[in-house]
């Protein structure tokens, strides 16, 4: 594992730097990398700093990402962030530059890069570069706090999972201290379209839940027309079924276009669920997680894995 330290020798050797993140990205994601985009300007303001990746149309009111060519990539130094493996990295150019560097706060199952910081501790992706900041004398600016804040507001679910620390609170704290729109960032997070609202009573009429707690609901491409979401915006309500008392751990089944296979988003309050999720083509974080199905038999197995689970 290399330090914070070696990866700054990294950033000031090289005149591009271009930031990766994953795909289907969160608060976190685009946090960490494009707060770690504004450190970078912010502190190396000669050099180029660049994000890639698409423009998630529910968090562009956080930032957009760059134009990037392939050209950029020539003796560039890429930094890829919140990224546990290669499969998920958007903008599948991450390997052309000169170096590469992996930061991330997942379970370090896929060691790639030429240098990588991984913490499984931090909360998020956002807490690593914020501690990176700060650790290294680098100068926070007020847009790269914004973006930082808002990720580790997003991926704590505003500081309610087990993964919020007090070193956690701590890096909040400082990042608060910056002139941002504090408010305006709690109230976008709280808020939701009403269409938003009317799937969220469609998965509480839809739950199923046994009497150990283990849950699930199956979102069809049907259902999704119905409510005129989009799969991305079905992560608006990914916590819902954690709001109620009784359920312990759940399963939200989103059917792909293929009408075959599904992605699978599994969540637990505190039994750990990511190895259901690697025996299904996944993984992530011990109590959040995504899978993959590739039938309702394999929908059916990964259900029954959980119940079983609560069981013991």
């Amino acid at each position: 594992m290399n330090t914070f330290e070696d990866i700054l020798d990294q950033i000031k050797t090289y005149d591009t730097i271009i930031i990766h993140r994953h795909q289907r990205p969160d608060p976190d994601a685009i946090g960490s990398q494009c707060g770690l985009r504004e450190l970078l300007r912010h502190n190396f303001p000669n050099k180029r700093i660049l994000a890639t990746g698409i423009n998630e149309p529910t968090l562009t009111w956080m930032t957009e990402m760059d134009e990037v060519t392939d050209g950029d990539y020539l003796s560039s130094l890429v930094i890829v962030t919140d990224t546990a493996n290669t499969a998920r990295i958007d903008d599948d150019r991450y390997g052309k530059g000169n170096c590469l560097i992996k930061i991330d706060h997942h379970p370090n199952e896929d060691v790639y890069g030429d240098l990588l910081y991984v913490d499984t501790t931090a909360s998020s992706a956002s807490e690593i570069i914020t501690d990176f900041a700060l650790k290294t004398g680098l100068e926070l600016s007020n847009s790269a706090a914004r973006l930082l804040y808002t990720g580790i507001v997003g991926d704590t679910g505003r500081f309610l999972y087990p993964a919020t620390t007090s070193k956690t609170m701590s890096i909040a704290s400082t990042l608060r201290s910056y002139n941002f729109n504090f408010s305006a960032i709690s109230r976008q997070m709280d808020s939701f379209p009403f269409k938003i609202a009317k799937l969220q009573g469609y998965i509480f009429d839809n739950l199923e839940v046994d009497e150990n707690g283990a849950a699930r609901v199956v979102l069809t491409q049907e259902t999704m027309r119905a409510f005129d979401v989009t799969e991305a915006e079905t992560s608006a309500i990914v916590s819902t079924p954690g709001k109620i008392d009784c359920v312990q751990s759940w399963a939200i089944f989103v059917q792909q276009t293929d009408g075959q296979s599904y992605r699978v988003r599994l969540r637990s309050k505190n039994v750990v669920i990511n190895e259901i999720a690697k025996r299904h083509d996944g993984g992530g974080h011990p109590l959040a997680s995504g899978a993959n199905s590739y039938s309702l038999a394999e929908n059916e197995q990964i259900y029954q894995e959980i119940k079983d689970l609560l069981k013991k």
